[in-house]
């Protein structure tokens, strides 16, 4: 389904989304006050973990594809 190169780069975004969500939690329990502003800014982390995985991804898969076709 998918090659190894394309699962590494889902488990480095994954680990990037935990990691903010790790963080934010964190940081609520720290300042509870001021959790609806810490959750609005880990989504938009989030968002940017996601968009900046997308050229690694379809590179991954691109070489994938390319090692199982040879």
């Amino acid at each position: 389904m998918f090659g190894r190169r394309t699962l590494v780069e889902l488990l480095h975004l994954l680990i990037g989304v935990a990691g903010a969500a790790v963080l934010a939690y964190g940081a609520v329990w720290s300042l509870p006050h001021a959790s609806e502003t810490i959750w609005m800014v880990t989504y938009g982390v989030m968002a940017v973990v996601v968009a900046m995985s997308i050229a690694p991804l379809r590179a991954a898969a691109k070489a994938d594809r390319r090692s199982t076709d040879g």
